[in-house]
């Protein structure tokens, strides 16, 4: 990343990301010899793909060990209190002032989270229902309708980004702006390098990127609150929040929102590039879905159990604990393989096979537990709009023999780059 975060466009910051948490190796081939040689590894699982983890420095200056099965990682991610998220501080962390909910613990994590929860529920998210699948269709298929090709993730990279920026409480009235956020946003991502060639350059234009993202959010924050603080957005409910008996000041919004800003539209891009590359490489499926769209749904849930978008999360363990004969130190990481546990063949039948028919259990795609996706049932609704617009507005959509199969990849954060199809 030479170029400064100005000139950089939204698709090369969403590549670089990519390129980052790549890695190397089959990381199913490798997860399915571990759940049958062992339930638990002593060491770093992770190091052998050579992506980042969120321990950051201390990545490899601890005793670590890796868990594969779904009832083990089970136990971890819903207990919070043995296993924590705080060393995610010195991390991603690092670049939001330590105001990041994924490395809150205890009490703290509690209430920030009770502060934000209600922006993302349900009832409220489905609101919002109309205006994204009005802006779906207006405002990026319809205009595709006429080119009869074109890269889906060109669609599935901008949508997101516009939904989401409109929910947090964005003005709406600039589509470039949301672009520039959604790069600086991504380069604070790309800040965790394990590269020690590109780690300086990489924090460089991570701490550049913070800084852009905290003025302009700082003054939507700022004029918001001075016109009365209003709507049913992120920002409009946390400036009418009390957290520990007082109001939120303007720099703890503005940080609470700068921390929401990474994963609010790239994690549903990747999610929706799975999900469009199942949907058009399994025999049959589209034709199966497009006639009976009560199958989306199913279709989402079980992309999100077979290609999970983040393959690990980690814990830090705050007493000494002991899995299959095995102790581990208090201060210890374990690496929770939820790609692993998502296909745990003592759980799901065949969990190879992608099978939207297949009964519903619970899997990790959106984490488990105190710190499970807080913006889940937005990515939801994000993927079903975007999937029922498609199937209606661009008829006998099908892969473009002109171009490779789309081929969903990556150790840490897993998805297709591309998706080149035809309609008619």
């Amino acid at each position: 990343m030479n170029q400064t975060i100005d000139d950089q466009s939204l698709e090369r910051a969403y590549s670089a990301v990519s390129d980052t948490y790549k890695g190397a190796g089959d990381i199913h081939a490798a997860c399915r010899l571990a759940r049958s040689e062992s339930p638990i590894y002593i060491g770093d699982f992770v190091k052998q793909f050579g992506v980042p983890t969120n321990a950051g420095l201390q990545q490899g200056t601890r005793p670590t060990f890796a868990l594969f099965r779904h009832q083990d990682i089970m136990a971890v991610l819903r207990d919070a209190t043995n296993y924590t998220s705080g060393f995610i501080a010195e991390g991603l962390g690092a670049f939001f002032d330590g105001l990041i909910v994924l490395a809150m613990d205890g009490e703290q994590h509690r209430k920030v989270r009770a502060l934000l929860q209600p922006a993302f529920m349900p009832e409220t998210v489905n609101k919002w229902r109309d205006p994204i699948d009005n802006v779906i269709r207006k405002d990026f298929l319809e205009k595709m309708i006429p080119l009869k090709k074109a890269d889906l993730m060109e669609f599935g990279l901008g949508v997101p980004i516009r939904v989401m920026y409109a929910l947090l409480g964005f003005p709406t009235d600039n589509k470039e702006k949301y672009r520039q956020y959604a790069a600086w946003a991504l380069a604070m991502v790309g800040g965790n390098q394990v590269d020690k060639e590109r780690f300086e350059e990489a924090r460089r234009s991570a701490g550049v990127a913070v800084a852009r993202l905290y003025e302009v959010i700082h003054e939507v924050v700022v004029q918001r609150r001075a016109q009365g603080s209003q709507g049913d957005d992120v920002i409009g409910r946390l400036l009418r929040a009390e957290h520990e008996g007082r109001m939120l000041d303007d720099h703890e919004v503005t940080t609470f929102v700068r921390s929401l800003l990474p994963a609010s539209g790239e994690t549903t891009t990747r999610t929706f590039s799975s999900v469009m590359t199942l949907l058009l490489t399994t025999p049959g499926l589209i034709d199966r879905v497009r006639a009976d769209r009560s199958l989306v749904p199913k279709l989402i849930d079980e992309t999100v159990r077979y290609e999970p978008v983040a393959t690990f999360k980690i814990r830090e363990t705050a007493k000494e604990v002991a899995f299959h004969g095995v102790t581990i130190p208090k201060g210890s990481f374990i690496q929770c393989m939820v790609v692993s546990a998502n296909r745990d063949e003592e759980v799901f039948e065949h969990p190879d096979v992608f099978d939207i028919d297949r009964r519903t259990k619970l899997s990790f795609g959106f984490g488990f537990g105190p710190h499970m996706c807080i913006g889940q049932f937005v990515a939801k609704l994000e993927l079903n709009c975007a999937i029922n617009a498609i199937l209606d507005l661009l008829p006998n959509l099908r892969l473009d023999p002109d171009h490779p199969v789309p081929v969903i990849e990556g150790a840490q954060l897993r998805g297709a780059p591309h998706i080149h199809v035809l309609w008619d």
